[in-house]
């Protein structure tokens, strides 16, 4: 061996050179370079997904009034599903049970809608009769409308308004019948999606829970069918304290001898429906109707719906909706107030649902979660 392989160095040499690879391995590429994004194409795609984000808001904010109809029918079918599963229990057909239940319904209201249409069609019949007497008062100056007249001028006025402003009195009329198309347009919708969706409410309720991981998916169900548990119940006792209502309006006009007290009864209670403005609403209508007896008999009307609006509202209702949802009453009257003013009518009457399904969500998946830290 010579001393040049033997020398100190040779040995800093075999040390310093990497070792020998292997030639049947592979060595690993390193990571490649991912290309750097232009300003330009983060610009367009935040601009495209800010342009997409409005066109959605623009578009619920234009089906509002639809996609509202279509919660109010889902509301429904919920509230009439224990009756159906009550009839499936029994060994029916769902499509049998849906059958037997919407036509229940429809006699029921077909029953309360004659006995308020026939007395409302003989007092429209009956002022139309009124009306010529009316005119040949007005031009008595010693009746009570020939004084107007003369104080008013109540025809000089309808003649100009006839006459001149014929565009108003037109739009007026254009109005009146698209409101009229609207509204039945709408009960016709609600009324054919009830059936959808009390047809198909089990299988929606399944397609639905799909979306839950399969680890939850027990426990949201059962979340689930204690929301649709307390809607139900929700709607059951809105009705009865509406029952309550016109059955108390009934029996006092009965009392008094107010004319019609089955129909107003019914109209108060299918007003008393629609949470804190329709009792009083029903309660002015009647008053006004007594006063066809007696101002004295319409003014005892108007303290009679007084006290009985303090009592429903503070003894009757707080009661029953903490019985059927077990929301505290404060929550129930500030979540009508909310519904009502954001939606009207149909976010007044589901304000309550909503406000029960958001405190069990609350209590099962939030308030657990900030206690455990």
């Amino acid at each position: 061996m010579s001393a040049e392989e033997t020398g100190p160095d040779s040995g800093r040499s075999h040390a310093a050179s990497p070792p020998p690879v292997p030639e049947n391995s592979t060595r690993r590429p390193g990571p490649e370079r991912r290309p750097s994004r232009s300003w330009f194409s983060i610009g367009f795609r935040v601009g495209l997904g800010a342009l997409t984000a409005y066109w959605l808001v623009r578009s619920v904010q234009h089906m509002e009034s639809v996609l509202m109809l279509v919660l109010l029918s889902l509301v429904i079918a919920i509230s009439a599903d224990p009756l159906v599963s009550r009839l499936t229990e029994r060994g029916w057909g769902r499509a049998w049970a849906v059958a037997t239940v919407i036509v229940g319904l429809f006699l029921v209201l077909g029953g309360l809608s004659a006995l308020f249409i026939v007395p409302a069609t003989h007092e429209i019949t009956a002022v139309v009769h009124q009306v010529p007497t009316w005119l040949q008062q007005l031009h008595d100056h010693h009746s009570f409308l020939g004084r107007m007249e003369d104080r008013y001028q109540i025809i000089e006025k309808a003649k100009k308004q006839l006459g001149t402003d014929t565009s108003s009195l037109a739009g007026g009329v254009m109005g009146a019948g698209q409101l009229l198309i609207t509204t039945v347009t709408g009960l016709f919708l609600v009324i054919v999606l009830t059936i959808y969706f009390l047809a198909g409410l089990p299988a929606l309720k399944h397609f639905c829970l799909r979306f839950v991981p399969g680890s939850r998916r027990e426990h949201t169900t059962a979340l689930v069918d204690e929301i649709l548990l307390r809607t139900g119940r929700y709607m059951l006792a809105n009705v009865a304290t509406s029952l309550i209502a016109g059955l108390a309006t009934f029996i006092w006009l009965v009392i008094w001898d107010v004319p019609y007290p089955a129909a107003l009864g019914v109209f108060v209670a299918l007003m008393d429906l629609i949470p804190v403005v329709g009792s009083t609403i029903g309660g002015i209508v009647v008053s006004l109707v007594a006063l066809v007896v007696s101002l004295p008999v319409a003014i005892a009307t108007a303290v009679f719906y007084v006290v009985f609006r303090l009592a429903e509202d503070y003894l009757i209702l707080p009661r029953a909706m903490k019985f059927a949802v077990q929301v505290h009453p404060l929550v129930t009257i500030l979540a009508v107030l909310a519904g009502g003013t954001l939606e009207g009518i149909i976010g007044a009457l589901l304000a309550i649902p909503v406000a029960v399904a958001v405190g069990l969500v609350l209590d099962d998946a939030v308030f657990p979660r900030i206690t455990r830290r």
